[in-house]
């Protein structure tokens, strides 16, 4: 019995001692922008739905205090270092800086501009937490450039699904005057002609000072002249779309970039161990965890799974992993274009009403990939 127990002990101790062996100290590094203009306090007061109310490290500290045990437990230590860049180039700069430094992995918060140029600048995974723009997840794909927030084809298939499933048919579209608003117009006229429903009018609006411009951003004028069952508005700013709701020549909801949103996150979502979630980044930084401050919180659940699924030598691969963000699904990243899979939450900003895909949505492998870009249509070219 002794000398049983005294084997025990030392197998015991030989496991311990290799895992000692095996443990290693990883670096990761989140690079944001300088002076954020997305962070400016008249626009965090405002709280645009589907924006930022603060820095993306709130949420990536978050996952790694939660993993803490974990990786000791394991024999690891995950640190992470923080940049600010001012343009393209300081950003690509810093990135090369820490990765020279000993970065295993990159989380980005930056326009998205700026990322394709900083990812083949480096040779480790860059995972962007903050850009939804769709050609970084087509044309401007990297091989080593994964994205947790949503793509903005994502969230107007989500909204689209969720007209079908409440026979709101006919939408009127009403489009914003900016760059960004412009591709964004013609990613929601795809999900619309995706899921068959009826464009009535697509009408412009724009906020300006000038009084002959002062009809261009009329709700009553804009609105006015088309039977519809529903308006969606395009409005990467927010300012137009705030005032939308309640405002229409007809009795009819709103949705887009107000009234009826689809988000990664809220923080009135009250299942899958979401409400926790919710609850420790309240007390952590002080402020409601938005989407972006999920998308970064998932950045940095990723970097922790792919150090305790590596060989303690380096982290596995983003590709092979399935990480929980409490939606109830593990999530994976999809192979064909670096975008996580995920279920998006329909919110007016007090609650979550529904889900996205909605019961009843098929697909022969994973009904996640009826969200934005499926792997039959990629644009992406790069090899994974």
């Amino acid at each position: 019995m002794r000398r049983a127990l005294l084997q025990g002990v030392a197998g015991l101790l030989a496991g311990l001692m290799a895992c000692g062996a095996q443990a290693a100290e990883f670096r990761i590094t989140l690079l944001a922008p300088a002076d954020d203009p997305r962070l400016e306090r008249n626009r965090v007061e405002r709280a645009y739905l589907g924006h930022p109310t603060g820095p993306a490290a709130d949420g990536v500290r978050l996952a790694l205090a939660e993993s803490e045990f974990e990786l000791q437990a394991a024999g690891h230590r995950l640190l992470l270092d923080e940049a600010t860049a001012a343009s393209p180039e300081a950003a690509r700069a810093a990135a090369q800086r820490a990765v020279q430094g000993g970065a295993a992995l990159l989380l980005v918060d930056l326009p998205a501009a700026w990322i394709p140029a900083l990812a083949d600048a480096v040779q480790v995974p860059v995972i962007n937490l903050g850009a939804a723009a769709d050609t970084l997840r087509e044309a401007d794909c990297r091989a080593n450039l994964f994205h947790t927030l949503p793509s903005e084809r994502m969230r107007a298939d989500a909204l689209a699904q969720t007209l079908v499933e409440r026979r709101w048919r006919k939408v009127l579209l009403l489009a914003g005057s900016t760059a960004p608003d412009a591709a964004r117009v013609a990613v929601a006229e795809a999900a619309l002609k995706r899921y068959g429903l009826e464009l009535v009018a697509k009408k412009p609006f724009k906020l300006s000072a000038d009084p002959r411009e002062r009809n261009l951003a009329n709700p009553q004028l804009l609105t006015g002249g088309a039977n519809y069952d529903v308006v969606w508005v395009v409005d990467a700013d927010g300012e137009f779309a705030r005032a939308l709701p309640y405002r229409t020549a007809l009795p009819r909801p709103v949705v887009g970039d107000a009234g009826l949103v689809a988000l990664a996150w809220h923080a009135q979502f009250e299942r899958f161990g979401a409400p926790q979630v919710a609850r420790r980044f309240q007390r952590a930084n002080g402020r409601a965890m938005s989407a972006h401050d999920w998308a970064a919180w998932m950045g940095g659940k990723a970097a922790v799974a792919a150090v305790l699924a590596g060989d303690g030598r380096a982290p596995a691969a983003l590709g092979a992993l399935r990480v929980d963000g409490s939606k109830g699904v593990p999530l994976a990243f999809r192979p064909w274009d670096g975008q996580l899979r995920q279920t998006l939450l329909l919110t007016d900003g007090q609650g979550v009403l529904a889900s996205a895909p909605v019961d009843g949505v098929l697909h022969p492998k994973n009904v996640l990939d009826t969200l934005g870009a499926d792997e039959a249509e990629r644009r992406c070219r790069a090899p994974r």
